[in-house]
Order: structure tokens, then C-alpha cells, then sequence
């Protein structure tokens, strides 16, 4: 048996309540209330006030009210209610609101938010003081991907494939692309790098950086509507791996004379554009650009005026892949200085740089990761940032100081910390969990001087009945940890054995297991322990926030090393005297699915049962931009395609195999399902099998109900 670590153990029946839990939850509350009314309570819509010590949150109830409250003392300065708010509303014929739109501070003495009616998009501003309501700007009716510029208050958006922008006068028309394969202002690149939108402000607003993405070299792929009659092709953008990428350029529109300049980026055309930032006084504009391979990228400074190549300030390359995420963020004082994230000494972590792009050096260094860089203090002396610091499965918040390197611990109590940086860097919001805590919501000075709760969540499932919950380690073969998550069965008696469910997703890009609420995991598990189920997690190499070295084992061979992990898990459960090693089953989404119908075809006698959902079942029919980075071209890598082709194993199949797909997905498509079912015909293998109409990846609203019932199902027939 392999060495196991005891982090902890969380008893979910806490002796401390008195009152029976006699209640069991249903698949409504599991999966759908989870995130609503047994969510942990938390303070509707909490942020800092812009450019000052306070913040703000709306309190609900008969008659909400958009409370503003001092940091120090938590006295309340201001309240506006939302009856307030719908009078100005009323005044503009716009329409009012049952709860507190959504909003954002522009300043200190004005919020913002945006109302849609009739196709229109209308941007309006709440003066704090007058009470008064202005309507900033109207888009036109379509517009999608809006992005409002913080000073000027001009409005980017998008028409279709097409980029406009609203002055407060005029839409303006940036491009008129007629080819809809040609997309501007939209985010590229299939939203990897840390991409998430199409379009970058300039400081002052005047500028507008946008992407440019040519479709017209990538081949069509089908999505069929089933809603229409007769049902209806609408062909998608996919490029699969090792096949024609999209090519993207970035363009420059100037709102004052109504030029565009496009940047001269180079060749070859099929390279990654990535983390935009402009210099703060807009001379500049600066891209990471990274060559298909991904294992070599340059961050390369562009002049405003010109679009040309100005610099490259610095290098990053890597055997396998570099993988960067983040824009690089200037000094908030006068130096010109800017931070960088990388993982190029194996870990994420801050570097700082001259704007020449000369390294001064590394601000933060171990084997643990920055996970956000939160901002600094107005002077530019101090960093602010989360970090795994004390383990893989924890967040605190820490300060660096710049000149001497000195790094303060500021959140207590071991957990996890999302904290939010007010303006003047003197204090945060600390939203703090943990296996026992469902949530603290605490006002801490960033000096560690003062800290105060705001708000305190009572146990949202103190009247269930719950399984034991702990969170362990073990190791792997090459002597890494291996972070675990179990559940036991209510009611939990040691001299019985009980069916087992493994869930897992074991790659890129996510984790499982943390030290926060339910250890990250969802109540489905807590609803399968009712019901008699012992649920397990363990995520192993290859999985998020763990360093290069622990994510990098998969490539060129994805599914290798990740199984290898969940057999570790596997011996585990097999030495606990509860687990029916005859009655064991494996549940994962996406590359969950992946790594399922690669263990029930790679080691077809571990599991009785396994459930697939959105499996990726041959990485050639993926998109580019993700599987090459783990696994290189097919043509450079035929025999790691090859081996993690599931269809390839499908003779070994033996126990009871239930794959299910959403229709329209887009994503990991269809035809990955398909394929299998059609391997599993010609092998003469029984599948099971499911398909949800109308959804894309993943099965969401109403639905997921029924997905989890259907999985709940699937189980119980065959353990």
C-alpha cells in the first residue's frame, strides 16, 4: 500500500449541532439549489468603492437597498434604494428592476450598469449624491461583446463578425468585413492564453486594440440544429489539430480621426497573439507572441503610430511548451517598471522588468504558485497577490514588498482566501472557506493591523444528513503528492463494504480537490453518500496548479501518467476494508470522459461500471490550439495520438459503459462519441449510451438535473 498522508479530517455531522439531520437531499437541491438557496449566504454584490476606503453590497430583502460602508468601523455612509433607482428608470421610459441590477463604481460618487430592452443596449450612471440617473451611451440593436472605456465612457461592440463603437454621439464604424468568416473584436484562439474578449482600451480611451481573426483557411465543421424541420446544418470554425489554423492580426482604431492601423506582426501567419497591453502613454502596445509550437515565445513591443515592430524586450522558450497567461502590468508610479508572470523556473511567479524589457529579478520564488496578482499599493512600493504558499489545496493573500523582496502574510486561517484589493491598497475583502467554514467574509488592513467579519454563513446543510468528508495525500510512483477527496457513506459502519464511484477529471487547466466548502466538490457526492456510495477524487499529474513539472509529465503522451495516478487511488480504496473492490465505479466530464473510456479499455477489470461525458475519444478530431500544446501535431507525434486513441483499446472492454454527449457541442464535437459507438458495433462491444439535444459541452439549467439522474441511475443498476 502506498505511504498515505492525513491532512485532515472534516466530520460533516458536526458534534457541535444539537438539532437532528434527519433530512436527505434530493437531485433538485444537489444540483440545481447547491448554487442557489444551499449555497453559503454571502453579501449580494460586495466590491470595493472606486478610489476610496469603502465598500459596498446590496442588502436584500422586502426592500433592497444598495448599502456604502466605511472600511475601518463598517458603519454605513450612504444607502440608495432600489425604489430610487426605479423612479429615475421611470423617468428615462426604460423599465425597472425586482432586484438590484448588476453594477460596477466608475468613481466614487457614481455606479454604472446596463439595461437591455428592445435589442439595446443602454449604459446608465447613478449619481450617489443628486440621486439622479444619466443615460451614458445606446448601442444598436445586436450588439454583443460591449466594452465600455473607463474614462472616455465609449462603448466597443460588435454587430455579427463586425466591430463598432458608440462616442456617445455616433456609432462608428470600425470594420466592414462582408466575409462572416472574417471576425472582428471577438476573443481568438479559442479562448486558451488567457484569452477572454476581443477588444483593449487604451488609458485614456481614445484607442481601441482589437483582434482580427481570418476563419476562411479552416475547414467547416457541422453542427446539426434538431429543433428545425427539416433539421438544419450550421457549419462552425474547428480547426483540429495538425491541420490549418485561423490566422489573427491585431488592429488599432483611433476614435479621434477614424483610422485603423494594423499591427505588423510577422510571420508565419499561424501564431498565437496573446496578452495585449498598452504603455500608459499609449505610445506603445505590446503582444506575447507564440509560434504554433508553442515553445517559444517573444514579448514584442509595436509602435501606436506605425504598427511597426519596435522591440523584442525579452525571450521565453521551453522543450516542451510555454504556456503564457497574463499581460504584463506597470508600476503604478513613475519608473515604467512592469511585472511579469512566468513559469519559466518551474512555478508561476512575479518577475520585474525595466520597459526596455531589462530583467531587475525574480519578486517571488518556491515551489508554489502565484494563482492572482491583485494589484499595489498607490506608491508602487508593494505587490499584492494569492498564492498556494502553504499547500496545493490552499489560497492565502501575501504582500512582496518591491526593493527589498520582503513578502507578508496577510489572511489567516488555513483555507481558501479570494480577496479583492481596495483602491488605496490599505484594506481587502477576504471571502474565506474551508472544509469546515462555509464562508467568512472579513474586512483585513493589508498592514495586518485590523480585521473584522462582515458576514458570517451558517451551514446551509445542517439539517442533511452528510457523509464524512476527508482530504489526504498520497504518492505517485515519481514521488509526487497526490491530493485526495472522500466521501463516506451516511451512516458509515467500518465492517461493511460499500460501492465506490471515482470521479475525476485529471488534466489541464483544473482542479478538484480544495481546501474550501465540500472540498470543492459538488453535493451530488454528498446526495450519492445518502445513498451508500463511498465517492473518491484524486487529482493526479497533469491537473492544475501544481507546477510545470506535475502538469508537463502528460506530454506527448496524454492519458498515460493520469491513469497510472488514478490507479494509486484505485490500491487505495482496494486497501480500505469498506470498499467493494467488486462493486467500483468511474464518472468524468470532457477529459474526465477522456481518462474514464481510457481506463475501462486500459485496465477494463478495475471498474464494473463507468459513466463518459463529452469524452474526447481521438485527439486528432480536437482543436488546435489546446492538444498540440500537450501533445505536438499528429504528424510530429503518431505514436501518442495512436496509444491515447480510446477506439484503439475498445476489444478490452468489459464492464458496463455509458457515454454521454451534448448534440451541439463545440467543443469536443460529437463525432468523438460517434466514432466509439461505431468501434464498439464493429467489435461487437454493448455501449450505453445518451445524447442531450440542444446543449453544447456541457449540460446546463434544467437539464443537468436530469444528466445527474441518469448518472445516479446508471450506478445504482450496476453497483
Amino acid at each position: 500500500m502506498k505511504k498515505i498522508t492525513f491532512l485532515f479530517f472534516v466530520f460533516a455531522t458536526f458534534s457541535l449541532i444539537t438539532v437532528a439531520q434527519e433530512k436527505l437531499l434530493t437531485m433538485e437541491e444537489a444540483l440545481v439549489k447547491q448554487r442557489g438557496s444551499l449555497a453559503p449566504s454571502k453579501l449580494t454584490q460586495l466590491m470595493w468603492v472606486k478610489n476610496t476606503d469603502s465598500y459596498s453590497y446590496i442588502k436584500t430583502g422586502e426592500e433592497q437597498e444598495l448599502f456604502i460602508c466605511n472600511a475601518s468601523d463598517g458603519k454605513v455612509t450612504n444607502a440608495i434604494s432600489l425604489s430610487i433607482v426605479n423612479d429615475e428608470l421611470k423617468k428615462i421610459d426604460i423599465g425597472t428592476f425586482k432586484i438590484f441590477p448588476v453594477m460596477k463604481w466608475k468613481n466614487e460618487k457614481q455606479f454604472t450598469f446596463e439595461v437591455l430592452k428592445d435589442g439595446k443596449h443602454f449604459f446608465l450612471a447613478f449619481d450617489i449624491k443628486s440621486k439622479k440617473l444619466t443615460n451614458e451611451v445606446t448601442t444598436e440593436i445586436e450588439a454583443e461583446n460591449t466594452d465600455v472605456a473607463e474614462k472616455t465612457r465609449f462603448v466597443a461592440y460588435t454587430v455579427k463578425n463586425n466591430l463598432f463603437i458608440h462616442d456617445g454621439k455616433n456609432n462608428l464604424i470600425v470594420t466592414n468585413d462582408k466575409d462572416e468568416n472574417i471576425v472582428n473584436g471577438q476573443s481568438v484562439h479559442r479562448d486558451e492564453f488567457g484569452i477572454s474578449k476581443g477588444t483593449y482600451w487604451s488609458p485614456n480611451g481614445s484607442l481601441l486594440a482589437f483582434y482580427r481573426m481570418d476563419q476562411t483557411m479552416v475547414t467547416d465543421y457541422p453542427i446539426i440544429d434538431w429543433a428545425s424541420r427539416p433539421a438544419k446544418n450550421e457549419n462552425i470554425k474547428y480547426p483540429m489539430a495538425g491541420d490549418k489554423s485561423h490566422e489573427v492580426t491585431v488592429g488599432i482604431y483611433n476614435v479621434t480621426n477614424g483610422k485603423t492601423i494594423f499591427l505588423n506582426t510577422g510571420v508565419p501567419k499561424e501564431q498565437y497573439l496573446t496578452n495585449i497591453a498598452w504603455s500608459k502613454d499609449e505610445q506603445h502596445i505590446y503582444i506575447a507572441v507564440l509560434n504554433r509550437e508553442q515553445n517559444h515565445m517573444k514579448l514584442n513591443s509595436y509602435s501606436v503610430a506605425t504598427g511597426l515592430l519596435e522591440k523584442t524586450l525579452f525571450e521565453e522558450k521551453h522543450e516542451k511548451y510555454v504556456h503564457p497567461m497574463h499581460a504584463m502590468v506597470f508600476l503604478p508610479n513613475a519608473s515604467g517598471q512592469f511585472i511579469w508572470q512566468s513559469e519559466r523556473d518551474g512555478y508561476n511567479h512575479l518577475y520585474l522588468y525595466n520597459s526596455d524589457g531589462t530583467l531587475v529579478k525574480q519578486l517571488t520564488k518556491g515551489n508554489w504558485i502565484i494563482t492572482d496578482l491583485a494589484g499595489f499599493d498607490p506608491k508602487g512600493i508593494k505587490i499584492f497577490y494569492t498564492s498556494t504558499t502553504e499547500s496545493g489545496i490552499t489560497r492565502n493573500f501575501y504582500s512582496v514588498e518591491i526593493k527589498s523582496g520582503k513578502t507578508t502574510r496577510i489572511t489567516s486561517g488555513e483555507g481558501t482566501h479570494a480577496s479583492m484589493l481596495s483602491s488605496s491598497g490599505n484594506y481587502i475583502i477576504d471571502n474565506f472557506q474551508s472544509t469546515t467554514i462555509p464562508r467568512n467574509l472579513n474586512i483585513v488592513s493589508t498592514n495586518g493591523k485590523k480585521s473584522r467579519t462582515i458576514h458570517t454563513a451558517k451551514n446551509p446543510l445542517a439539517e442533511y444528513k452528510l457523509g464524512e468528508l476527508s482530504l489526504f495525500k498520497l504518492k505517485s510512483e515519481s514521488g509526487d503528492d497526490l491530493f485526495c477527496r472522500l466521501f463516506k457513506p451516511v451512516g458509515f459502519d467500518s465492517t461493511k463494504k460499500y460501492p465506490t464511484i471515482v470521479y475525476l477529471y485529471n488534466g489541464p487547466g483544473a482542479q478538484m480537490i480544495n481546501n474550501t466548502w465540500n472540498g470543492g466538490g459538488d453535493y451530488w457526492f454528498q446526495y450519492m453518500a445518502e445513498r451508500g456510495f463511498v465517492v473518491f477524487t484524486v487529482d493526479g499529474r497533469g491537473s492544475n496548479n501544481r507546477g510545470l513539472a506535475f502538469e508537463q509529465a502528460i506530454f506527448r503522451n496524454v492519458g498515460v501518467v493520469e491513469m497510472k495516478d488514478q490507479m494509486v487511488g484505485v490500491e487505495f480504496l482496494k486497501s480500505q476494508k469498506y470498499v467493494d473492490s467488486n462493486r467500483m465505479g468511474v464518472f468524468g466530464w470532457s477529459y474526465g470522459g477522456f481518462i474514464t473510456t481510457s481506463i475501462m479499455t486500459r485496465y477494463p477489470d478495475v471498474f464494473k461500471a463507468g459513466v463518459a461525458g463529452g469524452p474526447v475519444i481521438d485527439w486528432t478530431y480536437y482543436e488546435i490550439m489546446y492538444t498540440e500544446r500537450y501533445m505536438d501535431t499528429p504528424q510530429e507525434n503518431p505514436k501518442g495520438y495512436a496509444e491515447s486513441r480510446t477506439i484503439n483499446h475498445i476489444d478490452n472492454l468489459k464492464g458496463k459503459l455509458l457515454l454521454i454527449h451534448g448534440a451541439q457541442d463545440n467543443v469536443v464535437v460529437w463525432q468523438h462519441s460517434i466514432q466509439f459507438l461505431k468501434a464498439s458495433v464493429d467489435k461487437g462491444k454493448q455501449v450505453d449510451y445518451f445524447v442531450y439535444p440542444g446543449h453544447e459541452h456541457n449540460v446546463l439549467g434544467k437539464d443537468r438535473e436530469h444528466l445527474y439522474q441518469k448518472v445516479t441511475d446508471y450506478f445504482l443498476q450496476n453497483l
